[in-house]
Order: structure tokens, then sequence, then C-alpha cells
């Protein structure tokens, strides 16, 4: 089973620093190093997400692995 996350390519690396991490209730957070960070329109848009929720799948067998997230968060 995959934990069917699609992401950007700039939204994967920053996913993989810890930039911006994905709890078990689906809700997005961004580190607080980067929300006291002001550089440009980029940075600005990945802000936006705190707090958010990702888009969920319509089918409930293809929704991400809340475990894995949980262990990832």
């Amino acid at each position: 089973m995959s934990n069917g996350i699609p992401l950007s390519k700039i939204h994967h690396a920053a996913f993989d620093a810890h930039l911006i991490g994905i709890d078990p209730d689906y809700r997005l957070h961004v580190s607080d190093r980067l929300l006291a960070q002001n550089d440009g329109p980029m940075l600005e848009a990945l802000k936006w997400l705190h707090g958010n929720t990702i888009h969920l799948p319509g089918r409930a067998k293809d929704l991400p692995d809340r475990d894995r997230l949980a262990m990832r968060f």
C-alpha cells in the first residue's frame, strides 16, 4: 500500500526537508523556520498551506495512510 500523496517538485523537496508536514488528520503544517522568512512569492505560496487540509480522494481505499502520516509527522 502506498501513501498516495502526489506532490509537486517544490512541495516534495519541502516535505523531505521537514519544512512542511502532513498530520494524521490531513492538515498541513509549515515549519516555524519557514514561516519566519520573507523571500518572495514561492515562499508565500508555501506559507499559505499552513493550517489547510490536503484534498482527499473520494474513495476511502485511496486515502493516505494515517499511521504512516503519524510516523512521519
